[in-house]
């Protein structure tokens, strides 16, 4: 095996870094936006509770979505994502369809196949996204 050039190298991994640091802005605002869809509103609890973290990690994300302009939150009301934050949801929850439905497509089970999409959703390229979904598509047509 030979390595990449420096640069190429370099350039991998700052792909994943920013992969990285979107993913748990991504997961959130999916989540909320979930919630909001399920339950009529998302609480912070509601957070802690789905993602197993404390309320207090919850209250530092949260701030951190707020900072970036992707939630809304009041003193002792529910959480609302902004239109940016919706539109982000939006492209993650599809982003984990296309991925759900291609694993499904090579015979991984359902359980596996969300287990999975889960964190390759946040890594892959649209044009890897584009493929997998030409070949889910393809597949359901035969």
């Amino acid at each position: 095996m030979t390595l990449p050039d420096p640069e190429d190298h370099a350039r991998r991994f700052a792909r994943v870094r920013a992969a990285h640091q979107t993913e748990l802005a991504e997961d959130y605002v999916e989540m909320i936006a979930d919630l909001i869809a399920e339950q009529g509103e998302a609480r912070g609890a509601d957070l802690a509770a789905r993602f197993g973290v404390t309320a207090a990690t919850v209250a530092n994300t949260l701030a951190r979505l707020k900072r970036d302009g992707l939630v809304e939150m009041k003193r002792y009301r529910s959480i609302f994502l902004t239109g940016e934050g919706e539109a982000m949801a939006r492209r993650s929850r599809e982003r984990h369809h296309a991925v759900v439905a291609f694993l499904l497509a090579l015979g991984v089970s359902q359980e596996t196949a969300d287990l999975d999409a889960e964190g390759l959703e946040h890594h892959l390229s649209d044009e890897t996204l584009e493929r997998m979904r030409a070949f889910t598509a393809a597949r359901a047509a035969e």
